[in-house]
């Protein structure tokens, strides 16, 4: 009786598995496919805003704000905005010495979507016709936002850049640099050539202006820590398709350090679940279900691909102890399992970018064990219904526009 528990048990987690990587593994496939040729940049111009919001990032903002205001784009067509939480009065005065409107903002409980909420409602709508977002720590490569323009002047209401490590300064840092680039792999350029939309980051992200206006004063979504993710429905639902560019590139600060990593992760879990829920919220129906709404809930229901590698561990322990027990815990032979397991592999192997085949990946991949801990502690400690924003710090001062090729 034990034994048929146990192998139903373990027939769902194999079922469970082989839809899942199924899946990674057909997005791994497709995204390594273009369905169309870099767009060519066009001699009319949107006005764009760009808004950068920013948290006790003394460190890294005015790298930022520089970077921005000196963007290789016509200098009359953009202008910046910052909202400035908590930071020093010495880094406030050096901000204002640069092309840029400083707005020092003061909120009880901060937090990313009160400051883009401030901003949206005292920037005059009429001068825009584009809003990009930035986190603090982020740089606009050469063209970013010709690139931005060149796709809203092609039609396309919503675009997401591709963010793209600006560190790897430690084995942690690598390994997030890795997972953003399978995340673009696997989330934005392969959706795209599926013919899906493209997920939105939460940063390096454009939208029509009053189309970002409307969501950021819908109801909640202050309250809300993972206002991205709540973008993100909110433009599926108006049926607008995120487009991807895979040459319009925004360099990242990636965390260096366990710790931040972990608090980082307990915040993208938590983001992860307010978005599975937004799909079940009676407050949310979405009346007409369109293949995007189906493919971004099932990308929401995937677990994070670290836990795969933690499932399969214990799974090969469960077969080495079968193998000397002589007994049959799993009910499914082990080479169904090391078959499922290639396919999981061959999936992430295939999204993972060829400059990251060297020596340091392979060293920093020794870290993944730990990370895996990390996450489960992560899992176990995530509140489902936080209202504040979780800050992770950003303090990578290297110099601007440079990253390890």
């Amino acid at each position: 009786m034990m034994y048929t528990v146990l192998h139903i048990l373990f027939l769902i987690i194999f079922i469970y598995l082989s839809v899942n990587i199924g899946y990674l593994l057909i997005l791994s496939i497709a995204g390594l496919f273009s369905t169309k040729r870099p767009l060519q940049s066009n001699d009319a111009k949107k006005r764009i805003a760009v808004l950068i919001t920013t948290y006790k990032e003394d460190d890294v903002i005015i790298n930022t704000v520089k970077s921005a205001a000196d963007h290789n784009y016509p200098r009359d067509k953009f202008d910046v905005f910052v909202a400035a939480h908590k930071l020093k009065p010495s880094t406030i005065d050096a901000l204002k010495k640069l092309t840029a409107e400083i707005t020092e903002v003061k909120f009880e409980m901060g937090s990313k979507a009160r400051s883009l909420n401030y901003l949206l409602n005292n920037i005059d709508p009429a001068r825009y016709d584009i809003a990009v977002i930035l986190d603090a720590d982020n740089v606009m490569m050469p063209g970013f936002l010709e690139k931005i323009n060149t796709a809203f002047q092609k039609g396309y209401r919503s675009v997401q850049g591709h963010r793209t490590a600006k560190n790897r300064n430690t084995s942690i840092a690598i390994l997030d640099a890795i997972s953003e680039e399978v995340n673009n792999h696997l989330f934005r350029r392969a959706p795209r050539v599926l013919g899906f939309s493209s997920s939105l980051i939460g940063s390096g992200m454009a939208f029509e202006f009053p189309t970002l206006v409307r969501i950021y004063n819908k109801p909640g979504i202050l309250d809300n820590p993972a206002c991205d993710r709540e973008v993100d429905f909110e433009i599926m639902k108006a049926g607008i398709t995120i487009e991807y560019l895979d040459d319009a590139i925004l360099l990242d600060e990636k965390v260096s350090h366990q710790e931040i990593f972990e608090k980082q992760r307990r915040r993208w879990l938590e983001s992860q679940f307010s978005h599975i829920k937004l799909f079940f919220s009676k407050n949310e129906r979405v009346a007409h279900k369109t293949k995007d709404y189906w493919n971004k809930l099932f990308v929401n229901l995937l677990p994070p691909r670290i836990f795969f590698i933690g499932i399969f561990s214990l799974i090969f322990v469960i077969c080495i102890l079968q193998y000397f027990t002589h007994s049959n815990i799993t009910g499914i032979q082990i080479r169904w399992w090391i078959l499922l397991f290639i396919g999981f592999l061959i999936a992430m192997m295939a999204a993972i970018p060829s400059r990251f085949m060297k020596l340091s990946t392979l060293a920093a991949f020794l870290y993944i064990p730990s990370l895996f801990l990390s996450y489960l502690r992560a899992a176990f400690t995530m509140k489902s219904d936080r209202k504040e924003f979780v800050h992770t710090p950003k303090t990578f001062t290297g110099k601007s526009g440079t990253t390890e090729k």
